[in-house]
Formats: structure tokens, C-alpha cells, sequence
């Protein structure tokens, strides 16, 4: 492991990208993630495309659903490491 190089970050995500994103790798469509949540298909459009905000509440149905912490879904673009030097 001493050739291990960490990966670096080439693109941020914005919190509709992440839901999206997420989304599509469980292969679910807008409309069978709504039938799991109870959120209405035109509420995940527009949280995906940045419209609406996600929300606390929102992102832990959503987090259940999509079987990830909300805090992925919340903070897509968040560091660690450049947290932890602050």
C-alpha cells in the first residue's frame, strides 16, 4: 500500500445531483422512488434539479429509501480531510 494515492476530487455535486445520482445506481426511477417515500415525483424532480430544498425531514425519508446516511445526501460535497485542518 505504500504506491497508495489517494484519489482526487474532480467535480463537486450539488445535493439534487447527489439524490439523483444515488437514484439511478439503485435503478430507480423518479416515480418508484416516490411510491417508497411518499414524496410526490414532482418534489424528487425538483430537488434534483436544485428547485427545492431537501431538508432535514426530507433527507432522512430519502436517505431510508435510498439506503444511505442523510448526511450523504446533505452535504455531497463535504471533506474531511480539509475539515479536520480547519
Amino acid at each position: 500500500m505504500k504506491d497508495y494515492r489517494r484519489a482526487k476530487k474532480s467535480i463537486d455535486v450539488s445535493v439534487g445531483e447527489s439524490v439523483r445520482i444515488i437514484r439511478e445506481l439503485q435503478e430507480l426511477s423518479q416515480n418508484e422512488l416516490a411510491d417508497l417515500t411518499g414524496i410526490p415525483q414532482s418534489t424528487i424532480s425538483a430537488i434534483e434539479n436544485d428547485r427545492v430544498q431537501l431538508g432535514v425531514e426530507r433527507a432522512k425519508v430519502l436517505g431510508r429509501a435510498l439506503q444511505c446516511h442523510p448526511a450523504v445526501l446533505v452535504f455531497p460535497s463535504w471533506d474531511t480531510n480539509r475539515e479536520a485542518a480547519a
